[in-house]
């Protein structure tokens, strides 16, 4: 959520960060409100000062004989006036708060104007594998070996799941594993959140209440209204972890990370090039998430990017790190750096990661504060995020580039002491029992 003040000191600077991601916007409502507001405010205020006033006096006039009954009729209709002054200030605060809870973050300085195709490629690691053989696809290769059941998934699921089996859910609690150790080494403290969330979690997060028609919601037997959802990504958890908390200074930097899988709609995103377990309905991933001081953000942004980035290297896996055009970034960050692996039968790569800084925005919805030693004042901390990693498509990107000209797939060295094994070959495949 954006600060009221910065808009109302300097609207055309917050309009003209905002329109790097908005087509338009109108601050003439919101600062018409806004004075609306302060003009009541004054008014109950000296209302209440002079009721304050006369009250202290009353008792004293009693005990004096004064008379004392035009007082009290006074002031029965000062606290109506105050009452009805009240009531339209809430009527205001109402409108102000649905006006701003909608404004996305302000983007950093250095994002670029404008939609996706507006993403800059900031650097890529590794090469391109090169195949001297027909390269086939990760939907081929993980249905030969038996990696992964698409049509079980989809009849248990529906459509848009899969189902892990074999060596193929050894190789996807590898990731997991792998990605674990290295943040436990890091120091990350490891979270296992509630996969069912509270509409204050996705509040804190930014996506609600905008973006509520993007998860899938848990409606109680005999309640109209959805009071619980499931969980998109442990972020929105993460998120909340100290919501309405006021951390000491010396306990800042939170470091977080989470495994759960995440639940997404994906309504209408499906496109032909984005099959199998590309993009679904459930995935695994690791997540890290970061409290932090302001003038510490960017340090933690980049700390952050470099984490996921070894471990991507780590996994072998060529990839590039795009930074985000605001238009493309999620309402609530100021900045995005996506890690995408390249899928070689799809000619194009994927983001397994994104690294991302809120700045204060889910701070302030959140209530999230920390008390600074010198001053003892308090103020909004900093949030930020990263993938660390999201496995759905690294399956992919791994079969796809390890594959050998037999049709087995190469185990990159990380994960050979969480696979046990160093390849996967047909040879040692057993096949699915045939559907009859």
């Amino acid at each position: 959520m954006l600060d009221i003040n910065l808009i109302r000191d300097t609207p055309e600077v917050v309009r003209a960060a905002l329109l790097k991601r908005m087509p338009e916007v109108d601050f003439t409502e919101l600062l018409a409100w806004d004075r609306e507001r302060r003009v009541l405010i004054a008014r109950a205020d000296e209302l209440k000062a002079r009721r304050n006033t006369v009250s202290s006096e009353i008792p004293r006039m009693k005990k004096q004989g004064k008379e004392v009954a035009s007082l009290i009729e006074e002031m029965k209709e000062v606290g109506e006036r105050i009452r009805n002054l009240d009531s339209a200030r809430s009527g205001l605060d109402s409108r102000i708060k649905n006006f701003i809870e909608r404004l996305p973050n302000i983007p950093a300085e250095d994002v670029e104007p404008g939609g996706k195709e507006h993403n800059r490629i900031i650097r890529t690691w590794g090469g391109k594998p090169d195949f001297d053989f027909p390269v086939r696809d990760h939907m081929q290769l993980v249905t030969d070996l038996c990696l992964v059941d698409y049509e079980r998934g989809v009849k248990l699921g529906g459509s848009g799941f899969w189902m892990y089996t074999g060596k193929g859910a050894v190789l996807e609690w590898a990731f997991l594993n792998y990605f674990i150790e290295q943040h436990l080494k890091d120091g990350y403290e490891f979270i296992l959140p509630p996969h069912i969330l509270n509409y204050e979690c996705g509040y804190t997060a930014g996506q609600f209440p905008k973006f509520t028609e993007d998860v899938f919601h848990l409606k109680p037997s005999g309640q109209e209204e959805t009071a619980q959802f499931l969980l998109p990504t442990s972020e929105t958890a993460l998120a909340s972890f100290h919501r309405d908390e006021i951390l000491s200074e010396q306990e800042v930097p939170k470091k977080y990370f989470s495994f759960t899988p995440c639940y997404r709609k994906e309504a209408g995103s499906h496109r032909t090039n984005e099959r199998g377990m590309i993009r679904g309905h459930q995935f695994n991933k690791i997540e890290m998430f970061q409290y932090t001081l302001p003038e510490r953000s960017d340090a933690a942004l980049e700390e952050l990017m470099t984490k996921a980035e070894m471990l991507v290297q780590g996994l072998e896996l060529h990839y590039r790190v795009v930074q985000l055009a605001a238009g493309d970034c999620s309402a609530s960050m100021a900045k995005t750096l996506d890690i995408e692996v390249w899928i070689p039968s799809m000619g194009d790569y994927k983001e397994v990661s994104s690294i991302s800084n809120a700045r204060d925005y889910q701070a302030r919805r959140g209530n999230m504060r920390v008390k600074r030693k010198e001053t003892g004042r308090n103020e909004y901390l900093h949030t930020l995020n990263a993938s660390g990693l999201a496995t759905s498509r690294l399956l992919p990107a791994l079969c796809e580039q390890f594959q050998q000209p037999d049709g087995s797939i190469r185990i990159p060295e990380v994960l050979k002491k969480w696979t046990g094994f160093n390849r996967i070959s047909p040879d040692a495949i057993s096949k699915a029992p045939e559907k009859g």
